[in-house]
């Protein structure tokens, strides 16, 4: 299976450390039918946390996004990989990123069945262009 390399929007959003903060932020997104395909939350401090989603798509998301206060950071470019599992491939796909010299911020995956999918945060613009270029010349 050939992989499905592609630019990434994601939001993000600084929520409270405490029960309820994520939901809290997530509810909006639901009731204006957002589907996501990624969450990603974690704590960034005490008392704090951060959350990225992606994607927000239609009108209704998008306000529903800024309405709990999300937004597209400036200083994140993302992109998505999506593909058959195979052993060793996170470890190709960051060889691929490091051969074209690209050092990236972040980088999630999972694996289901025999699909992956996989996200990973860089600092410009011009790095996502380039991992895009790189990892679309990857075989699975």
């Amino acid at each position: 299976m050939a992989l499905k390399v592609s630019k990434a929007e994601v939001w993000a959003v600084t929520i409270d450390d405490r029960p309820g903060g994520a939901a809290e932020k997530l509810e909006g997104l639901s009731k204006a039918g957002a589907n996501l395909e990624m969450l990603l939350a974690r704590r960034s401090e005490p008392g704090k946390g951060v959350m990225f989603v992606t994607p927000v798509k239609g009108k209704k998301a998008v306000e529903a996004a800024q309405q709990a206060g999300m937004g597209r950071p400036e200083n994140i470019h993302s992109v998505r990989i999506e593909g058959g599992d195979k052993p060793g491939l996170g470890s190709r796909i960051a060889r691929t990123l490091s051969d074209a010299g690209i050092n990236f911020r972040g980088m999630s995956a999972i694996a289901m069945s025999r699909k992956f999918v996989s996200f990973i945060a860089l600092d410009s613009a011009e790095d996502q262009a380039k991992a895009v270029a790189a990892l679309k010349k990857l075989k699975a």
